[in-house]
């Protein structure tokens, strides 16, 4: 190793989404060809400084990854700042460190959300040098308006919800479809506004059951025979019940109107990330190499009105980007008619 180069590690961490590999890409080429820095590939998350599980990332392995979905390097949900009688035989956090030293790492970069976030950011308070990118479909990471992955999943749902229309017309039954958002609303209140949702239930508005069973009986007498209705999988329902299972099953109950249900889980995860997220996460990874250029660490990048800047990771970590109730969305959707789960009717 030329002793003059800077060496850096990638680990992508948490659920996997479209994007995370146009992030390693733009991370790895813009350090091994502007900066003539060296990439380490840290395999399985933070697993891998832990078992040392890693190998050295060149230009040809970074080709051809840029439309790829998932993630070159692996992951896993590995938390090595967890606590509990099974988490304590091992100083997780003490062994990342001296791999770290052990590998002559300059700097960490960690593409992840908001559980990776507030890892990196502990692992700065412990002295390494450490970039956060922010990834996610829920679009929960705070500190940036948006986080790659979520137009991804939002072009998946969207195409769902046209779907869903056809064959909710031609049956004439009210479908019920569950996008993914356990604490935030964002892809259930986007994807609703987009495919056309009659009714949109995101976890930051309470909801009634029988406002949204009223509502959807009045539409049918207003001869509008079919409905959609766009659920968060994180929307308050009984205990051990499936939110699109609980609504449709009560709408079905309170209507006597055919309901369907269905559930879109990991395929809004899968698959080519959108135009919009490649170009993103590209931004994203170059601008994180700009910063250790600069040993401006403890830091994660992101976006605020369409300029790259960065966020003390201080900051971001425990924090959730949620949808503020007086978002101009909710507002121009319940003006158009839509119920959001509280509505008169």
């Amino acid at each position: 190793m030329n002793e003059n180069k800077m060496r850096i590690g990638i680990l992508t961490a948490g659920g996997d989404c479209p994007g995370i590999n146009a992030a390693i890409r733009g991370v790895g080429k813009t350090a091994i060809l502007e900066y003539g820095m060296e990439v380490i590939g840290i395999s399985s998350g933070f697993l891998g400084l832990i078992n040392q599980e890693y190998s050295i990332l060149d230009e040809n392995q970074l080709s051809g990854i840029l439309t790829l979905g998932g993630t070159i390097l692996g992951t896993s949900r590995e938390n090595p700042f967890k606590k509990g009688p099974a988490f304590n035989t091992i100083d997780k956090p003490k062994l990342i460190k001296k791999h770290y030293k052990e590998l002559g790492l300059d700097a960490l970069v960690c593409i992840g959300g908001n559980g990776t976030q507030r890892t990196a950011s502990l692992l700065f308070e412990e002295g390494l040098n450490v970039i956060g990118i922010p990834k996610t479909i829920d679009n929960d990471v705070w500190g940036t308006d948006v986080s790659f992955g979520f137009d991804s999943a939002l072009n998946i749902s969207v195409e769902a919800i046209d779907r869903l229309h056809t064959t909710a017309n031609s049956h004439k039954r009210i479908m019920v479809i569950e996008v993914m958002g356990h604490h935030a609303g964002w892809l259930a209140l986007y994807s609703g506004i987009a495919g056309g949702g009659d009714v949109i239930l995101i976890p930051e508005i309470d909801y009634d059951i029988s406002i949204v069973s009223k509502y959807l009986k009045k539409r049918v007498m207003n001869k509008k025979p079919y409905s959609i209705v766009v659920v968060a999988e994180g929307i308050a329902c009984p205990k051990g019940q499936e939110p699109a299972h609980y609504i449709s099953n009560s709408i079905s109950e309170q209507t006597g109107l055919e309901t369907r249900e269905t559930i879109l889980g990991y395929i809004q995860r899968g698959g080519s990330p959108s135009p919009m997220d490649r170009v993103l996460a590209t931004r994203y990874g170059a601008h994180a190499v700009e910063l250790i250029a600069k040993e401006h660490f403890g830091v994660m990048v992101a976006l605020r009105n369409d300029e790259i800047i960065s966020v003390p990771l201080k900051e971001v970590g425990g924090k959730l980007r949620t949808v503020p109730l007086d978002h101009p969305l909710i507002e121009k959707a319940i003006r158009m008619g839509v119920c959001v789960g509280n509505c008169k009717g």
